[in-house]
């Protein structure tokens, strides 16, 4: 039985992408590596966890030697690697927390796979999923393509476009097996409710203020995360390796339309009188080195490995308002910090 270890597998994209494998590909032994940070949270895994092709495993990969140990005790024969701090602006408070983990984790994890792959290359795989940040800004005009150079222009963004480079760097000098791709902006269940989408589902439901950044003027294209995990599916089991694919859902919203929408959707499912979640939006002080439009052309995924969004941003962001409103547990227990004695209670004494 193949061994894929899968980094990050508790967080938001990582818990659907453990899922689908999990689910689909029951000829694999999944292994979730995840440290636990803030955004990690098992109780996204409840419905799989106890699954015969499933295992979790809690660590760091800032741990050089426990990734090595770990690379000795399972002989993976790939990883697809999710782990990341993520937030823009916690980057811009501490960026060096973001390059230990973006980019010494990624190394770490490069150099268990260069040492225990020797020999095989052509039977492992490398996935590194990465974020289109890593091209900067474009201006009204223009997508990102896999040839688009690239320009990061916060700590985050920047911590990424380096371990994107060695990714790209072991491939090319030691012939590892290595693929990367390129996201848009994720949203869907189980996101983290730091997030614009799940922040203002949550603050519209307690009557709280909805925060925009500047005008609201900011434009992301926005992917449904499960058909994010469906790309990587089709990515890992078909791309060449070297290769390097874009993928966006084709949905490009500025975050103030985005957000009236979100109003609309939730008085309508909360059963509030028109316009009343919109008298909640709050424009804040914007976020410094705030890039303003970001928009993937996934056309080579579409073209090389068939690979199309399967859900418009209207239909996607239904069913993602509804999946909060059917889950209020999960949300409360993750706003109130109870999420994170999930491991302890379900775990410890495995």
């Amino acid at each position: 039985m193949k061994k894929i270890i899968i980094t990050g597998g508790a967080g938001f994209i990582g818990s659907h992408v453990v899922r689908r494998f999990v689910k689909s590909h029951p000829e694999y032994q999944i292994i979730n590596l995840d440290k636990l940070t803030y955004a990690g949270n098992l109780a996204n895994l409840k419905d799989i966890e106890n699954e015969p092709n499933y295992k979790f495993v809690k660590g760091d990969i800032v741990d050089a030697q426990f990734i090595d140990e770990l690379f000795g005790a399972e002989q993976p024969d790939a990883v697809i690697h999710l782990a990341a701090e993520s937030h823009v602006d916690r980057s811009i408070a501490n960026p060096l927390e973001f390059v230990m983990t973006n980019v010494v984790g990624t190394v770490n994890l490069l150099n268990a796979a260069r040492y225990h792959w020797k020999g095989r290359y052509d039977e492992t795989r490398f996935y590194h999923v990465s974020t289109d940040e890593v091209y900067g800004t474009l201006g009204e005009d223009g997508m990102f393509t896999e040839e688009t150079p690239y320009d990061p222009h916060s700590p985050y963004s920047a911590s990424k476009a380096s371990s994107d480079h060695m990714v790209r760097a072991y491939q090319d000098t030691y012939g590892m097996n290595a693929v990367i791709s390129n996201c848009s902006n994720n949203y869907g269940s189980y996101h983290f409710p730091e997030k614009l989408i799940p922040l203002s589902i949550h603050n519209i439901k307690q009557n709280k203020p909805i925060p925009i950044y500047g005008k609201g003027e900011n434009v992301r294209d926005w992917l449904w995360v499960e058909d994010h995990a469906r790309a990587i599916d089709v990515i890992f089991h078909n791309a060449k390796s070297g290769d390097t694919y874009n993928i966006g859902g084709h949905n490009e919203w500025q975050n103030i339309e985005l957000i009236k929408l979100l109003c609309e959707i939730m008085d309508k499912k909360l059963g509030r009188e028109a316009g009343t979640s919109a008298q909640l939006i709050t424009y804040v002080t914007d976020r410094a080195g705030h890039d303003l439009r970001y928009a993937i052309d996934a056309t080579k995924l579409k073209n090389e490995l068939g690979w199309t969004p399967s859900i418009t941003f209207e239909e996607g962001l239904e069913k993602t308002v509804e999946w909060y409103l059917a889950n209020e547990e999960w949300l409360n227990d993750v706003t109130s910090g109870h999420y994170q004695q999930y491991y302890d209670e379900q775990y410890t004494n495995r």
